[in-house]
């Protein structure tokens, strides 16, 4: 057995005897690295002659393509049992049920604006949106809103701020989701139904009001439109959206300047052990105001008071939740954590309808 002979056998022993990469690493750099074996022999060849250098140089570079080759399949037979050895001590069984994931929730502002929404709908009222910046004029003048109106005053609404050599009245965060209704008249004409829910600001804050809340103001404008369309419309909305057979409401006269006649709504009900309840008992409970649509207000729209009248009506969403739910203080709306979301939070599609029930 020559020289070449030997090197062949040891180093190809040596790779079918290696336990893991690092041995195998280690047979690499001794027989082929810069100062391996092989590589010494290779360098050798400058000193023979040439006869001897073709003879040897072809041997030492079949050698060294053996060695490569069994290094490469050594160390993807390593590989594989190192992977057959991982799979068989991390093993999964598929058939197990998925690990639970926390499931999030609706906030109740949310639920309840969808829940408005899907009942108004069931009545054929479509929902409009508008701008939480308004103006002057759609915020006031045309809801026929006086100068000398409180709600004109900077202690009770937001103004923003207008360069002051700006003659223009200051535009406003809007204190009332009214706007929106001028803007759908504009836009639909007449006869029409919408509802316009939406936030809204005013400078206030305690225990039942926030600067920043919620509403939802509903109006329908026909050529026969009457208080009795109003009244019918209201009381299939309470029914359904405090799940409730029957409700019983109070109409009292009252003052908005965007309608004529306007009433205060007041609803029926119980308080037992603290507990309300919707339809029953001997108590009275305010929840929105309402009234016809003042002419003037028709007029500002683009519609003819002339042969076009309507009703209007709104509320507060947080209200109403806070009733429903029994949530006792408006600011926990905006100031409570998960504990509280998960407390009073909804799963997604629980939707009273007007027709009964709960829509999925």
């Amino acid at each position: 057995m020559n020289a070449l002979d030997e090197l062949k056998a040891k180093y190809l022993g040596g790779i079918a005897q290696a336990g893991d990469e690092a041995a195998l690493e280690e047979l690499r750099l001794a027989a082929l690295g810069k100062k391996g074996e092989i590589s010494l022999k290779m360098r050798e060849l400058g000193q023979m002659s040439a006869e001897e250098r073709q003879t040897t140089g072809a041997a030492l570079n079949v050698l060294k393509s053996e060695i490569d080759a069994a290094l490469r399949a050594k160390k993807a037979a390593l590989a594989d049992a190192a992977l057959d050895a991982r799979l068989a001590a991390e093993w999964l069984d598929v058939t197990l049920p998925g690990r639970p994931r926390p499931a999030g929730t609706i906030h109740p502002v949310s639920q309840v604006m969808d829940e408005v929404t899907a009942i108004f709908a069931d009545m054929g009222f479509d929902v409009a949106e508008g701008p939480q910046i308004e103006s002057d004029w759609y915020n006031f003048d045309a809801l026929n809103i006086p100068p000398e109106h409180p709600a004109r005053q900077e202690f009770d609404t937001f103004f923003m701020a207008r360069d002051p050599a700006d003659p223009r009245p200051p535009h406003v965060l809007r204190t009332h989701t009214s706007p929106v209704q001028i803007r759908a008249m504009e836009a639909k004409g007449a006869p029409i139904r919408v509802i316009a829910p939406g936030r809204v600001y005013r400078m206030d804050m305690d225990q039942t009001h926030a600067p920043m809340f919620h509403q939802v103001e509903g109006m329908a404008i026909g050529r026969d439109i009457s208080m009795a369309n109003l009244k019918w419309t209201l009381e299939e909305f309470c029914k359904a959206f405090f799940e409730v057979p029957n409700v019983e409401l109070r109409f009292r006269a009252s003052h908005f300047p965007f309608t004529e006649p306007s009433a205060e709504v007041d609803i029926r009900c119980s308080w037992e052990g603290g507990q309300l309840k919707i339809g029953e008992g001997d108590s009275w409970l305010e929840i929105l105001g309402s009234g016809m649509m003042q002419p003037k207000v028709l007029a500002a729209g683009g519609i003819d008071p002339n042969e076009w009248q309507g009703f209007a009506f709104g509320m507060g969403i947080d209200r109403i939740a806070m009733l429903k739910y029994g949530i006792p203080d408006l600011r926990a709306f905006f100031e409570s954590d998960l504990r509280w979301l998960k407390h009073y939070g909804f799963a997604p599609l629980d939707l009273p309808t007007v027709f009964g029930g709960l829509s999925k």
